[in-house]
């Protein structure tokens, strides 16, 4: 896949949405709904949302602020002022909803992190690579009202590793909502999950992520899922690299 790890360490998320936009980034916007009816199931205690692989608090801004993914493309491809963090804070503020759970984050961009907090989008940001190293005492104790871990756009880079470690962390199995790709061996997470008690049910429709940067990316995402038994047709060879919700509880 085409790497757009430098749009991740920049002091505000308007490099992520214009490097974006012209690919047609979707896959936070499928998940807003299914990521609020969940949190609306929270119990008492347990009213925390975990997104890993957070990058600037874009599942955040939509679960817990009216606002639509179409119109987060809209501000941060528009406002050229200085300070963006000001403008921000008060965007944010006037759109935050009565419902808001609170909300924490896990990325390996620490510029990512400090910028979702500093406009009030997590209530902590914790850089850290599960993948390689134990969760710090300080998330451990953020961790121990958590309810729901959502993922988004780091499947591809994680492994059944970083679920262990939270879910040992948390101390207790929560459930998990990933959109993953199709072109990523979801099986050894899955697996990992099911081995703490819960159930992973697999979407059977899909939902488009970006649009292919070439055709090369095209070509090697179209061999990779038939290689899985999927069927490209309409979906990776139309044009778009497609995900599916696992969710496990």
């Amino acid at each position: 896949m085409t790497s757009f790890e430098d749009v991740y360490v920049l002091p505000d998320p308007r490099g992520y949405f214009a490097a974006l936009e012209p690919y047609a980034y979707q896959t936070p916007g499928h998940a807003q709904p299914v990521c609020r009816a969940l949190a609306a199931e929270l119990e008492p205690g347990r009213r925390t949302v975990l997104d890993v692989c957070c990058s600037y608090g874009i599942n955040a801004a939509l679960l817990n602020h009216d606002v639509t993914f179409d119109e987060l493309f809209a501000h941060y491809t528009s406002v050229e002022v200085a300070q963006l963090a000001d403008i921000d804070r008060a965007f944010y503020a006037a759109r935050r909803r009565r419902d808001a759970v609170r909300a924490i984050g896990i990325d390996v961009s620490r510029p990512a992190l400090d910028y979702a907090v500093a406009v009030g989008l997590l209530d902590e940001g914790h850089s850290v690579d599960l993948e390689h190293t134990e969760p710090t005492q300080w998330l451990r104790g953020s961790l121990a009202g958590t309810g729901l871990i959502t993922v988004t756009g780091g499947t591809s880079f994680l492994t059944e590793r970083t679920f262990a470690r939270l879910f040992t962390a948390i101390g207790h199995p929560v459930p998990v909502a990933a959109f993953v790709l199709r072109t990523h061996d979801y099986g050894a997470i899955s697996a990992c999950l099911q081995s703490y008690g819960l159930t992973v049910e697999r979407a059977a429709d899909t939902q488009r992520q970006r649009r292919f940067t070439d055709p090369r990316e095209q070509q090697q995402a179209v061999a990779t899922v038939t290689t899985f038994g999927e069927d490209p047709a309409g979906k990776e060879s139309a044009g778009y690299f497609h995900t599916r919700l696992h969710l496990a509880r």
